[in-house]
């Protein structure tokens, strides 16, 4: 199902890089508090959990999936989780490997299309609840992963009903795009951290040899060819954008599920957007909201967002 879109910033909110850089600027001072769970799993690896509250018999449960180097502290988690806690809805901050604060024990990291980890944080919750239903909400390259699980999964998913916010469902074409325009910037300051992760675990991991040094992997194509790629299982970066990207899933989700996107998002291009899609998918485009961003209004000290309230609207309209 396709929906008109409703989101019309007025003219102040209606520049794509305002959409998206501001909310980290106004992110909110304090979040909620948070009990740190930690998975150990079969690859000697583990994933962290933070739990702003357990769910009550029977009561839905919200599981958030990041995006690239976020936490539980990015912007849009903690915005959801302030929202939630007022509403009294149990929610769950998965951590990608080596987001938690921690560096991750293996060579390997996490990646856009790591749907096994998110497999492995949904049976454990499962497992934990049986009876309360399980929604979730991606972000970004965790949207990514979240609508590649779906797809694989089909009615086996273990959710029941999913959000996918902003997500680079095709990676080929969201690296191209980050190496032109104001989109640069962005690609530097990500980088600039991974980077950094990387200087760590090559300390760590001696025998994995860089021809190059980690300075000069300066574009996500030159990043993810010469680590990700490598680290992760796949040939190189064509192979890691094919493999991982979760545009093919779509059509195949049967999961009830929000695809929520904005065209003028400046990591990606049009090319993110599903040409098919089942019958269990809702797709929201709309033409303004930058990545992640979705700013409705207000002033820039207070602004108004449209993203959480709208994803508990389609998580509540089946409850």
């Amino acid at each position: 199902m396709d929906v008109v879109p409703t989101f019309q910033p007025p003219r102040f909110w209606r520049n794509p890089h305002l959409q998206t850089i501001w909310p980290l600027l106004c992110r909110p001072r304090r979040g909620p508090t948070l009990t740190r769970q930690r998975l150990e799993l079969n690859d000697g690896d583990f994933i962290d959990l933070d739990w702003l509250t357990r769910p009550q018999p029977n009561a839905p449960l919200l599981l958030l999936i990041h995006g690239l180097e976020g936490n539980a502290d990015s912007h849009y988690i903690r915005r959801m989780l302030l929202l939630a806690q007022q509403q009294a809805l149990a929610v769950v901050v998965m951590h990608q490997r080596s987001c938690s604060g921690e560096p991750n024990r293996l060579l390997r990291s996490y990646h856009s299309g790591a749907s096994d980890d998110l497999g492995l944080v949904v049976a454990a919750i499962n497992q934990q609840y049986p009876h309360n239903p399980l929604w979730a909400a991606g972000y970004s390259l965790g949207g990514n992963q979240l609508a590649k699980y779906l797809g694989e999964q089909g009615r086996h998913s273990g959710i029941e009903r999913a959000a996918v916010v902003s997500p680079p469902l095709d990676l080929a074409a969201c690296a191209e795009r980050m190496k032109a325009g104001f989109s640069r910037v962005y690609q530097r300051r990500l980088l600039k951290q991974m980077q950094q992760k990387t200087v760590q675990k090559l300390a760590m991991f001696p025998e994995f040899q860089l021809a190059q040094p980690v300075a000069q992997l300066n574009t996500f194509y030159r990043f993810d060819d010469a680590i990700t790629a490598p680290t992760n299982g796949f040939v190189d970066a064509p192979d890691y954008y094919r493999r991982a990207s979760g545009k093919a899933y779509v059509a195949q989700i049967q999961t009830p599920t929000l695809l929520l996107h904005a065209l003028d998002d400046p990591f990606m291009t049009t090319a993110v957007v599903p040409e098919h899609h089942s019958e269990a998918v809702t797709l929201e485009l709309h033409p303004l909201g930058g990545h992640v961003g979705f700013i409705a209004g207000g002033w820039p000290w207070a602004p108004q967002f449209y993203l959480e309230p709208r994803l508990l609207r389609f998580f509540q309209q089946q409850q």
